[in-house]
C-alpha cells in the first residue's frame, strides 16, 4: 500500500513538473511508437521550448511548429535535459536528428527546410530506430503557428 501511494505521488510529481507551461498536446506516432507532444506553436512558446524543466517523461516531447519551412535551428540555453531534436517536412517527414547537450549555444539545425521540430529525451529516436526519411503521423493535428 505505501509503494502505491509513494509510486503515485512520485507521478503526480512528475507529471505536474512537466505540465508547467499548460501548453496544448497532440499525439504523435512514428509507426508503433506513440508519443505526446507539447506544441510550441507562437513566438513565446518557440523561444522558451524546454528551458528550465529537469524531468520529462520517456513517452512525451515538445513539438515546435514554424509559420514556415526554414532552416530552423535549436539550441539548448537553460535547458537541464540532454535532448535529440528531429527536424521535419511540412509532411511530417523527418530530415534530419541531432543530439544536444544540456545547457549549452551551439546551434542544432535543419540540413533543409524544415516545417517541425520534435524534442524527445536524447537517444528516444536512435533507441526505437526511428531514422531521417521516418514520417511521423498526427502531425496535421498540431495547432496553426501563430
Amino acid at each position: 500500500m505505501i509503494k502505491t501511494i509513494a509510486g503515485a505521488l512520485c507521478g503526480l510529481a512528475l507529471g505536474a513538473a512537466w505540465a508547467q507551461d499548460s501548453l496544448p498536446l497532440v499525439e504523435l506516432t512514428a509507426g508503433m511508437h506513440r508519443i505526446e507532444a507539447e506544441v510550441a506553436a507562437n513566438d513565446q512558446n518557440r523561444q522558451v521550448g524546454l528551458m528550465n524543466r529537469r524531468v520529462m517523461p520517456p513517452q512525451r516531447g515538445m513539438l515546435f511548429v514554424f509559420g514556415r519551412e526554414n532552416i530552423h535551428c535549436m539550441w539548448m540555453r537553460n535547458t537541464y535535459i540532454p535532448l535529440s531534436v528531429a527536424f521535419m517536412d511540412a509532411d511530417g517527414v523527418i530530415i534530419n536528428i541531432e543530439d544536444m547537450q544540456p545547457q549549452t549555444e551551439s546551434n542544432h539545425c535543419a540540413k533543409k527546410p524544415a516545417r517541425y521540430a520534435l524534442e524527445m529525451n536524447q537517444g528516444w529516436f536512435a533507441q526505437r530506430g526511428i531514422k531521417p526519411g521516418t514520417r511521423l503521423n498526427g502531425i496535421d493535428k498540431a495547432p496553426r503557428p501563430q
